[in-house]
């Protein structure tokens, strides 16, 4: 089928009516040419299935599949061949189940500790997550299956969600919120985008010209579909002539009859549904062609894969030794989340799992007893069951306790309160460390939370919401049948007022104001140089890494040419192991106000002991730029930037300095109330005025000594701060002249 070809034998109402979905999960068929109906489904970390195409609403339960490792979990393991066979292993899947599309993956930074659907983002970093994302989609895609990133943009909380507005400035927007969809596009090749709620500086973001057309197609070159969240359609004519192809979900009795309208009264070009019609044409045509009806999955093996996974995407957050496990050991599991693990969050996201399991089940065999401590929907403490789990720990060489957020704490439609895990939990670890100093936590979760008890005990593994094996990943863990290689992929605050967010999240009215600008997470934390529970990219092994030899292939470069960046990694400790190595590039002086570092760079290596090997990271323009409103492009600031790479945000290894020079002129526009420490930044204005300055004697010839010691500092300084058009007050030119000064300026 010929996308094109078809799209020339519609009728205006069969073009109006593909705009919008049969039912909630599939495309309107054509049935006169012959066209499908392409189904989609809820993911990106299983495949969401309705069992009955029936449903309407979507609320019935799904097909019995596999759970991965969420978002959440999948970016703190710094690892793209982790994202690339989970894409591979969803694809096939898809393909066994006729899936065209897979809703994923989520791209929104972690603004804030509370958006409930954390658990489905990857990263406050942008870099990272454009990485990750980029592994995930050109896998999927590889099967044939589209990927569709989500939910552009700026949709970074629950709270109004649905009709809530984003107020962002172009800078922070183009600098922390954009870059992950523009590589998911760029690098990923999505050949789907689906459009956010919210409004996004005054427009909604699905009739959103400069965002869906603008950038998303003009600049970045984007050649999928836009497809709205589910009931996200604002004012169907103004969406389709802003860029948006698709609505959903769909009624089977709507013919586009708004669309139809629209054409005929001319409010909308039959151009602009012509686009939109050949967009979803395209899609479903190419999943016709690409589609194997012969294809099978082995869930079994799907299972193994969570479980690998699990493994890669834990974090050590603290050991004194205590881990791991000595399999001999008489060890207490304490908790309801050692019996029912959390392992996902609630929402459109839910997978249907029919056996996820637990870390009691898998530590069968093994030394291991077990006592309750806590109920999960229990909030407050149960001193009858932390008495109970204080005895048995005493009675134990090591407890290990199961803890962390419950169900009704994290979820889609719903911000978390705070940062607080339940006070039960947290009575009952405090209890416990204090009746055995080998104390361990496992903890659950999609985001940072507050763990007031963590110098009490001795080790604390975060295995974030890990998909369905997450109770086995965990045993495999604490027992050294793996090393944890995980790195955080997003800082934890030592409470919540600290997070940069806190003053406007979620916001007053449905307004929400983005006053932190570019300084989210780390890039917040740095420069205010404030300590934190644990940092960006933090996370401890069963051995060591020593990172040497770090140097570039030349000191210095102009923007438009690239530079390679090596170091030597060696695993200095005695068991196999991984680490995340990355790169961070800082801008020594700036004109403008730019985070202390910035990720630039990440490889996840793997190291048998004593052996070393050598990492290389690619530096291109982006590396070195921040975005410039006033050239609506990335720009660098000539001079010297400082590139550190290490395995944490907080604690570089090793650094070098490199000169980088910029290419790119920023347009100028003087006027009389330009400063003349702005003409001075411009080459002809600094010789301009060093000539005047040659020239004229101080003001009033005074003696400026008289004024007090550090007189001339503050002189220079009130100088370079003075508008030009001051000048004319202090006599030291014609109004004509400093007219031809300007004009001679702006040429």
């Amino acid at each position: 089928m010929d996308p094109k070809t078809i799209l020339a034998q519609m009728t205006l109402e069969e073009k109006a009516a593909l705009c919008s979905g049969r039912d909630f999960w599939r495309t309107k068929a054509i049935d006169r040419l012959g066209v499908p109906s392409a189904m989609m489904c809820d993911g990106p970390h299983g495949l969401r299935k309705q069992i009955s195409e029936g449903d309407h609403l979507g609320f019935r339960e799904s097909i019995e599949t596999v759970c991965y490792p969420t978002a959440s979990a999948l970016a703190s393991s710094f690892d793209r061949n982790v994202l690339q066979r989970l894409g591979e292993a969803l694809g096939q899947e898809c393909q066994a189940e006729d899936i065209a599309m897979l809703l994923g993956p989520g791209l929104n930074m972690k603004r804030s500790p509370l958006c409930g659907r954390n658990f489905e983002y990857f990263s406050e970093d942008p870099y990272l997550a454009g990485e990750l994302a980029a592994a995930y989609i050109s896998s999927l895609q590889s099967k044939g299956v589209a990927a569709c990133a989500k939910h552009f943009a700026a949709n970074n909380q629950e709270t109004r969600r649905m009709s809530g507005e984003s107020k962002v400035d172009e800078r922070t927007l183009h600098e922390i919120y954009l870059p992950a969809f523009e590589a998911a596009v760029k690098k990923g090749g999505t050949r789907s985008v689906m459009c956010a709620y919210n409004a996004l500086n005054g427009d909604f973001c699905a009739k959103n010209k400069t965002l869906l057309t603008d950038i998303l197609r003009d600049k970045w070159g984007f050649e999928g579909f836009v497809v709205t969240d589910w009931g996200a359609i604002k004012e169907k004519p103004l969406c389709t002539a802003a860029g948006l192809d698709l609505e959903m979900p769909g009624n089977p009795n709507s013919l586009g009859e708004d669309l139809i309208k629209a054409v005929q009264e001319g409010t909308l070009a039959e151009e602009d549904l012509d686009k939109a019609a050949l967009n979803i044409l395209k899609f479903v045509c190419d999943y016709e062609q690409l589609h194997d009806k012969n294809a099978t999955i082995d869930r079994d093996e799907c299972r193994a894969l969570s479980r690998e996974l699990a493994a890669e995407c834990a974090v050590l957050l603290k050991n004194n030794g205590v881990l791991p496990l000595d399999e001999k050991a008489n060890v207490v599991f304490i908790g309801d989340f050692a019996l029912k693990p959390r392992y996902q969050g609630a929402g459109s996201s839910f997978i249907n799992v029919p056996h996820p399991v637990g870390a009691l089940e898998a530590a069968e065999g093994l030394n291991v007893r077990f006592v309750q401590g806590y109920h999960a929907r229990q909030i407050e403490p149960d001193a009858a069951l932390i008495a109970e789990a204080a005895q048995a720990a005493k009675d134990a060489q090591v407890a290990v306790i199961f803890a962390g957020l419950p169900d009704s704490f994290e979820t889609e439609g719903a911000d978390r309160k705070d940062m607080r895990m339940p006070a039960g939990q947290n009575a009952l670890i405090s209890a416990v460390a204090k009746a055995n100093p080998n104390t361990v936590v496992v903890l659950h979760g999609g985001s940072s939370m507050e763990v007031p008890w963590v110098d009490e005990v001795a080790a604390l593994l975060l295995v974030h919401l890990g998909g369905e094996q997450i109770g086995a990943a965990a045993v495999d863990l604490l027992y050294g049948k793996k090393n944890p290689s995980g790195h955080l992929a997003e800082s934890w605050p030592k409470k919540l007022s600290d997070n940069p967010s806190y003053l406007n999240f979620p916001g007053e009215n449905g307004i929400v104001e983005y006053n932190e600008g570019v300084f989210i997470g780390y890039r917040y934390y740095d420069k205010k140089e404030m300590d934190v529970q644990f940092p960006f990219g933090y996370g401890l092994s069963y051995t060591s890494f020593a990172i040497s030899g770090l140097q570039a292939d030349k000191t210095a470069m102009k923007d438009t040419e690239y530079m390679t960046v090596t170091c030597s990694v060696t695993n200095t400790g005695s068991r196999a192991g991984k680490t995340a190595v990355q790169l961070y590039v800082r801008d020594v002086e700036s004109t403008v106000r730019r985070p202390v570092r910035e990720l630039k760079g990440f490889e996840k290596v793997e190291l048998a002991p004593g052996e070393t090997k050598k990492v290389a990271f690619a530096l291109d323009k982006r590396s070195f730029a921040y975005y410039e409103p006033k050239c609506n492009d990335w720009f660098v600031e000539s001079g010297e930037f400082i590139i550190e790479v290490g395995e944490c945000s907080r604690t570089p290894a090793q650094s070098i300095c490199v000169q980088v020079e910029g290419t790119l002129t920023l347009p100028v526009h003087i006027t009389m109330t330009s400063t003349i420490g702005e003409i001075m930044r411009l080459p002809k204005g600094a010789a301009l005025f060093q000539q005047m300055m040659a020239a004229h004697k101080p003001v009033g010839d005074t003696d400026i000594s008289a004024m007090g010691e550090g007189t001339k500092e503050m002189m220079q300084n009130m100088m370079f701060e003075m508008p030009l058009g001051a000048l004319l007050s202090f006599g030291a030119m014609t109004k004509e002249q400093l007219e031809g000064i300007i004009a001679m300026l702006n040429e």
